[in-house]
């Protein structure tokens, strides 16, 4: 899943990187490399698990980017390539289709149940989420799907080809969550010109953030509880984040956002350990 990319000031490379939302792209990618790694992965499986994870998602941000391209010039972003003519739509087309190749002939590569999964759980719902959702009250419900499956992609590619505990799915999901609140958030005056309104923008800007520090609060939660007997380390985690989701909720100014991210950042990190 995405969110907004930043400027870029030139450069064919740099540009398709922008499109893509390289920010968002490369976190989901680390994340599931990471998740590979904990999940004992050979380093061959790790390599090509991790590899279809990153080519899916560059078909979801160039996708995003293609279907917004009128959308951003409308509300005048800089910070878009194919809106503001950086990028030739044709470039960025054959870009999304050779990703979209690459994509699949990897998922495959590690089995059919790892690619089933990622394809239509989570390349799939991120598609989904670009093409209408996002503008839905369900918009919250791709990323909840794509992040929740992406613990399976990982297990279901190893040899054993087994399910991930339903609390790291969860787990997953509620991160995913999060994620999409916190991501919609600078961008609700940009949407609401151009008509996008999902669930965000319907709660409004404040209780966003709340809803996204408690999602995300309980994400840790099912990490940390999840495993069962819970390392020190783990409750001392669980004890930081309760303190900043208390911030995210009262606080004011960016402090809330900023608080939210770093429960984000440490949901990851619990996420890992517990995979």
């Amino acid at each position: 899943m995405t969110t907004d990319a930043v400027p870029t000031t030139g450069g064919t490379l740099p540009a398709l990187a922008v499109a893509a939302h390289g920010g968002p792209c490369m976190a989901v990618t680390t994340l599931a490399a990471l998740l590979a790694v904990a999940a004992d992965l050979d380093l061959t499986t790790g390599v090509v698990v991790t590899a279809a994870v990153f080519s899916g998602q560059l078909t979801i941000g160039w996708g995003n980017d293609l279907l917004d391209a009128r959308r951003d010039a409308v509300v005048g972003r800089t910070d878009k390539p194919l809106s503001d003519g950086r990028l030739d739509p044709a470039l960025v087309r054959g870009c999304l289709v050779a990703a979209a190749v690459a994509c699949v002939v990897l998922s495959v590569a590690v089995g059919w149940r790892s690619a089933l999964v990622h394809l239509v759980l989570l390349v799939g719902m991120g598609h989904a989420y670009n093409l209408g959702l996002k503008a839905t009250a369900l918009s919250w419900l791709p990323y909840a799907v794509a992040f929740g499956s992406l613990p399976a992609v990982v297990s279901l590619a190893g040899p054993d080809g087994a399910w991930p505990a339903w609390w790291l799915m969860a787990a997953g999901a509620s991160l995913g969550v999060g994620a999409h609140l916190l991501n919609t958030l600078p961008d609700l005056a940009d949407d609401a010109r151009t008509g996008v309104r999902g669930l965000p923008h319907r709660m409004g800007e404040q209780a966003s953030r709340v809803a996204a520090a408690v999602v995300l609060a309980g994400a840790s939660a099912l990490a940390v509880l999840g495993p069962g007997d819970p390392h020190p380390l783990t409750w001392a985690a669980l004890g930081l984040v309760a303190v900043l989701a208390l911030v995210a909720a009262t606080g004011s100014g960016r402090t809330p956002f900023r608080a939210a991210v770093v429960i984000a950042l440490v949901d990851v990190v619990l996420l890992v350990a517990a995979g």
